[in-house]
């Protein structure tokens, strides 16, 4: 059993460190549970806030839960625990995509995800990190933070790609197809613009309009607009970057287990990026559609790896948070209660 004491603000603050992940269309599709007797905190999918049209086999979705879990590891790392993590630990439950088990005991300074000697970095990043839709600059990013990305995502098994100027055309081309297919698909559509809030609404809380960020007038880089009316009006003419620093997050096969490592090393890359002042946004769109997926790679011949996700890297300004539920709404009360 565990020697871990686990208090309820302490708790409050590991679960608000999770939510704090990037999610497909800030869905946010996951609920915790606490076992207090051997302290372990169970993530479980939330299947209502799944995409049915946009994600149907739950890939998504289970990327998104990999970003909380990881944020979960390095807040547990942050107050003195080692996390022991285990992916879908039981097959009779699918809905329970992960367990992170308390052991040690607190203020053991120096623990971390793997380690990582960086773990308190890691964790100021977490509350700081925000998707960025907005111009960045055209400055290129250092070779070796590059290798700090790259290194990032081999920890938690992943493949972080980097794409010459030839390649993130290539890549912004099957990004603005998936666009242009999601615009005409109804279904899509309306699945998209059920996520846009505006207003607070704890129940649901998706993307807030601001955040969405302006329209690159010149579809250079094709940015998700949720189905919202292209008038020419609201079109403003920011100059997005000539040279788009793209890279692909891949992971070498294509299992529940890698959707989940994928979701891990994509917030460890973003954690890492954002620990040095680089921005990034998510296009997530060519994704969605599998022959346009097969291509992300390269060669739809090459089955080496599996693209998880197309990341758009810069230096520029930071972007607008998008809303989170609480640690009360993604917690059961129950357990809550008995951790006090």
């Amino acid at each position: 059993m565990s020697t871990a004491v686990l208090d309820v603000p302490t708790l409050e603050k590991l679960i608000a460190a999770a939510v704090a992940a990037p999610s497909v269309h800030n869905t946010q599709p996951w609920r915790f549970r606490l076992d207090p007797g051997s302290v372990t905190l169970e993530i479980r999918a939330a299947a209502d806030r799944g995409l049915r049209f946009s994600d149907p086999s739950g890939r998504a979705l289970h990327v998104s839960v990999g970003c909380a879990l990881f944020n979960l590891r390095v807040a547990v790392a942050h107050f003195g625990w080692e996390p022991v993590t285990r992916l879908l630990p039981r097959p009779e439950q699918p809905d329970l995509l992960a367990t992170v088990r308390l052991t040690g005991a607190a203020g053991a300074t120096g623990a971390g995800p793997g380690a990582d000697p960086g773990v308190e970095e890691l964790y100021e990043a977490l509350w700081t990190r925000h998707s960025s839709r907005l111009p960045f600059a055209d400055r290129q990013l250092p070779a070796g933070v590059l290798d700090e990305l790259s290194e990032a995502a081999r920890e938690e098994g992943g493949v972080f790609t980097f794409s010459e100027p030839a390649g993130a055309e290539r890549l912004l081309r099957l990004t603005g197809e998936a666009e242009q297919r999601n615009r005409a698909d109804a279904d899509r559509a309306a699945e998209s613009r059920r996520w846009i809030v505006r207003l607070p609404d704890a129940a649901s809380i998706g993307v807030p309009p601001a955040a969405i960020g302006p329209q690159d007038y010149r579809d250079h880089i094709p940015m998700r607009d949720f189905g919202a009316h292209r008038h020419p009006s609201v079109l403003a003419a920011r100059a997005f970057e000539t040279r788009p620093s793209i890279a692909v997050l891949a992971t070498p096969h294509d299992r529940r287990t890698d959707w989940l490592r994928a979701g891990q090393a994509l917030e460890r890359v973003l954690l890492v990026a954002t620990a040095h002042g680089i921005r990034a946004s998510l296009l997530h769109q060519a994704l969605e559609w599998p022959d346009l997926r097969e291509q992300v790679t390269g060669d739809p011949d090459d089955r080496r790896t599996h693209a998880q996700m197309v990341i758009r890297l810069g230096y520029g300004p930071e972007g607008t948070p998008s809303p989170r539920r609480t640690a009360a709404q993604v917690l059961e009360q129950q357990r809550l209660t008995a951790a006090r």
